[in-house]
């Protein structure tokens, strides 16, 4: 049976992840815990943040050859550079993994882990923009499933993690794609775009540009298009009005019914409020919250978008 999102208690919000197959919110328990991974589409989640300050997130640890588990920090400390506190930064050896085709510094537990199979994908949002990325073959579903874009294709499957990445620095160097893309842009897109088509005209074009690319450096191909996941279908569909959410997400209390999910962006309604508001719930990463049936957010006077 899945765990249900918790009623009550505070905790060091470490935002969504896919690894379930479907999108959870990531709680560490204060003072101490395992961390809780609670579904959230469906639900109503009601909380208030806990001071203005920013919380380590903990840290990575392998599993096996092929996996990869998150923890929480121990002592819950204030976060410094990158999200962590020193101590958990200097156990994280994932920290290293982007490196190490350019000949950077590779733990035995890395390098155990990226001599597994990786993939190459693109991935395009609403307003068009496309990514370049990779993906372990242990992560290959979930990590498409937390970029919240419209489409995604896996382009090629190499034999190991270094090899992917000098693929992917190959094609942003002669394509000119980006292999990030901030959160802020992705919901600005979901925001002012509602007719996906553009987009995914946008991402076959590129899908071409890559494929022709690959082509020339003599690496194989496979083009296996990635399925959205159907929690995110009401986001995607032209026929739901929104607005983007007018509070901010990680001050203040807040009541929100989860309605439909891309990545880390989520389509919700308030109390009290029929109109559809899109939000990211991944700007809650590193802040203290409480939960509790009594938070409600603040009333607004907003119109939905029209088309």
């Amino acid at each position: 049976m899945d765990p249900a999102l918790p009623l009550s208690g505070t905790y060091v919000c470490h935002g969504i992840t896919w690894a379930h197959t479907q999108p959870r919110l990531l709680l560490a328990p204060l003072p101490q815990g395992p961390l809780l991974h609670a579904p959230v589409v469906g639900r109503r989640l009601a909380y208030q943040v806990s001071g203005t300050g920013r919380w380590c997130t903990g840290r990575y640890r392998f599993t096996g050859r092929s996996g990869v588990e998150a923890l929480p920090c121990p002592g819950r400390a204030p976060a410094a550079a990158g999200g962590q506190c020193a101590s958990c930064a200097g156990r994280d050896d994932f920290r290293f993994a982007h490196q190490v085709h350019r000949g950077g510094h590779v733990p035995q537990a890395l390098a155990a882990y990226l001599a597994q199979p990786h993939w190459l994908y693109l991935a395009t949002f609403a307003d068009g923009t496309t990514k370049v990325g990779t993906a372990a073959e242990s992560r290959r579903r979930s990590r498409l499933d937390e970029q919240g874009a419209v489409a995604a294709t896996y382009l090629a499957r190499s034999p190991d993690g270094r090899s992917v990445r000098a693929a992917e620095d190959a094609l942003t160097r002669c394509l000119g794609l980006t292999q990030t893309v901030r959160a802020a842009a992705k919901l600005a897109a979901l925001a002012a775009v509602r007719d996906l088509a553009p987009a995914r005209a946008a991402h076959e074009q590129h899908l071409d540009r890559a494929a022709r690319a690959l082509a020339d450096m003599g690496l194989p191909t496979v083009l296996t298009p990635w399925a959205p996941p159907g929690e995110g279908d009401l986001l995607r569909s032209a026929q739901t009005e929104r607005a983007v959410y007018p509070h901010t997400v990680h001050e203040g209390e807040h009541g929100l019914h989860l309605l439909s999910c891309t990545g880390s962006l989520v389509l919700a309604v308030i109390d009290g409020d029929d109109l559809p508001y899109l939000l990211d719930l991944g700007a809650l990463k590193g802040h203290r919250i409480t939960l509790g049936e009594q938070f409600t957010s603040p009333p607004t006077a907003v119109q939905p978008v029209l088309f």
